[in-house]
Formats: C-alpha cells, sequence, structure tokens
C-alpha cells in the first residue's frame, strides 16, 4: 500500500507531467502553425508573424525546461528516508499546515488534507531545513512549530 508521502509525491509528479505534455503540444502547434504559415505567406508580414511565433516558442521552451528540471528533482528525492530533523523530502507537520519541503509545486488535497510544497529555497523552507520536532519558526510574524516530521 502506498503511504501518504508517495501518494504526494505521484500526485505531484502528474501534475508536473500534465504541465509538461501542454507545453509540448502548444510548441508542436507553434512548430506546425510556422510550418503553415511558410507555405502561404510572403513579405514582412510573414517575417513579423514568423518572428513573433519564435519568440513564444522560446518563452514555452523555457517554461517547458522550468517543469522538466523540477519534475527530475523531485524524482531524485528519497521519500522513504526518515530523519529527526527537517531535510529535503521532509513531511512536515506544523501548527497550522502540513508541508512538504521539495519544490515549490502547487497545493494539494491528500485525504482531505491540505499540503504545501515548498522548495528549501523559499523563506518557509529555509527556516524548517535543519530543525527538529518541538522548533519553532516565524515567517511574516507568523510562528509555526513543528509538531511531526515524516
Amino acid at each position: 500500500m502506498d503511504t501518504f508521502k508517495q501518494r504526494l509525491v505521484s500526485l505531484h509528479q502528474q501534475l508536473l507531467q500534465d504541465k509538461i505534455d501542454a507545453f509540448q503540444d502548444m510548441i508542436a502547434g507553434l512548430a506546425s502553425d510556422a510550418q503553415n504559415d511558410a507555405k502561404s505567406s510572403a513579405g514582412d508580414k510573414h517575417e513579423t508573424t514568423l518572428s513573433m511565433m519564435h519568440l513564444e516558442q522560446e518563452k514555452l521552451n523555457h517554461k517547458l525546461a522550468e517543469y522538466n528540471l523540477q519534475k527530475q528533482k523531485l524524482q531524485k528525492i528519497d521519500i522513504n528516508m526518515l530523519s529527526e530533523t527537517i531535510v529535503l523530502g521532509s513531511l512536515v507537520q506544523t501548527n497550522g499546515l502540513l508541508i512538504f519541503i521539495s519544490e515549490a509545486l502547487p497545493k494539494v488535497v491528500i485525504d482531505g488534507s491540505n499540503v504545501f510544497a515548498v522548495s528549501v529555497h523559499s523563506p518557509l523552507g529555509s527556516q524548517l531545513m535543519g530543525k527538529k520536532l518541538h522548533d519553532k519558526v516565524s515567517v511574516n510574524e507568523v510562528i509555526y512549530t513543528i509538531e511531526n516530521i515524516l
């Protein structure tokens, strides 16, 4: 049976894969549009259209690369590792939040629980790194008490 953390990582991987697939489809669509436009157009308007399509394709490729990198980083996390201190891959229960230390990913709901995924470089993630059970951290004048580390 999958653990809560395994389901959490699987859900985030699927969300990232969905984004990757969507961006790949958009890039393929732009390439197809550019190819079709090349067959039917000529002149300055044509060059402007191709230039705009190229810029859009560059933006989409950049976003695609970001999502691929996030997915790779998520795949490298050892979700079975248990630690008394908060490390990359820890699932942290605080007095108000359930926080997954991984990548900055969308909030998800699993078994009725909201889970927030934060990067180790985020204000909250960086404060939590290395902390132990019952330690407190403060971010934006909110105090979080570590109640459990999974």
